[in-house]
């Protein structure tokens, strides 16, 4: 599990699709070649079958197309004092640049501004990986994504094994193997939301190809959301909250997300999302 709660914590979701440019690079394919062309020659070479047409690729060879977050910034007493929901790029997405260079830089941004724990769902095992494979790509400089202290409790390290600086909850509930439990499957069973209207990773892609990025971003924070809801369960169970603290929290995030859900922008998923938590509430019920 995990030793410490900073006083602030990013529980974060990366959503990624295969990159057509660095398919075309890997491959030596024709510059003119068709995106959709480009992605479906990726998957062929990366095993796809019958059963399987759009298999994992290598994440060097896929780009992010956006990064959804819950921001909790705690007071003094290590209770929540502001809790913020944020993509990039944010819905509606139309009017942004949703360039994946733009979106690392400002990702980056967050973390030089706010220097925060990080918290994820096999995050060692992608986010942080992705991040920095794309990173390279670009060209571009992490700060303090990529500071490394002399000594462990020198400063923040997201890339040392067993760092509380990215607490990967995968990696606090399980080992290898097939005993490994997917998000969804951990957080439903806690009575906390998890795919929402059966849509899962495997579709990002095919939303991509069809331009519904909003829909991408909306799925993304739905994931942010479980996540942290995860993160609030767990701290609650190895004694960081009480019983107290744990009701409190929840009622910050139900808050927060009702505001969220009642902006101009599009973002009415918030409502299905807060509605099947509720739903859920006497699944291994909390409140």
């Amino acid at each position: 599990m995990f030793k410490n709660v900073e006083p602030k914590v990013l529980a974060f979701d990366i959503e990624w699709v295969p990159d057509p440019e660095s398919g075309k690079a890997a491959y030596g394919l024709p510059g003119d070649m068709p995106d959709r062309e480009v992605i479906e020659f990726m998957w062929e070479q990366g095993g796809a079958t019958e059963e399987e047409p759009m298999p994992f690729l290598k994440t060097v060879l896929s780009k992010i197309v956006s990064i959804s977050m819950v921001f909790r910034e705690s007071e003094r007493d290590g209770t929540a004092s502001r809790l913020k929901l944020h993509s990039i790029p944010s819905i509606p997405t139309s009017e942004e640049d949703c360039s994946e260079r733009r979106i690392i830089e400002d990702f980056f941004r967050i973390l030089d501004k706010h220097n925060p724990q990080l918290v994820g769902y096999n995050s060692s095992g992608s986010d942080i990986p992705i991040l920095a494979q794309r990173m390279i790509k670009h060209g571009l400089q992490g700060g303090f994504f990529t500071q490394r202290p002399n000594r462990p409790w020198e400063g923040a390290d997201f890339f040392a094994r067993g760092s509380d600086w990215n607490v990967d909850l995968m990696r606090c509930v399980s080992a290898w193997g097939k005993g490994t439990p997917s998000l969804h499957e951990i957080s439903v069973v806690s009575g906390i939301p998890g795919k929402m209207d059966g849509v899962d990773g495997k579709q990002v892609a095919p939303m991509w190809l069809e331009g519904k990025l909003d829909d991408i971003v909306a799925y993304n924070e739905c994931d942010a959301l479980t996540t942290y809801l995860l993160w609030l369960r767990m701290a609650h169970s190895i004694g960081h909250f009480d019983s107290n603290q744990y009701a409190e929290e929840q009622r910050l995030l139900r808050d927060m997300i009702k505001q969220e859900s009642e902006s101009p922008q599009r973002r009415r998923h918030l409502l299905s999302y807060l509605s099947k938590w509720e739903s859920l509430s006497g699944v291994g019920a909390d409140e």
